[in-house]
């Protein structure tokens, strides 16, 4: 009767540390997806921030010809 009940108790130890597993990569996927989408939001800026920059620099080189 020992080794039955030992089975069944390192089974559920197991699905256990599954579980604390699953939240913590659960947690820090959701933290990637924030840090994802910061990142996408300063790069999207700085493409617009170029943009700008390249139409006034057109500007300056059509006033030089």
């Amino acid at each position: 009767m020992f080794w039955p009940m030992t089975a069944i108790a390192l089974g559920f130890l197991g699905i256990a540390v599954l579980g604390v597993l699953a939240v913590k990569v659960f947690v820090e996927a959701q933290r990637l997806g924030r840090q994802v989408a910061d990142t996408t939001s300063k790069i999207n800026r700085a493409a617009e921030d170029l943009e700008r920059a390249a139409v006034d620099l057109a500007g300056a080189g059509e006033t030089l010809r």
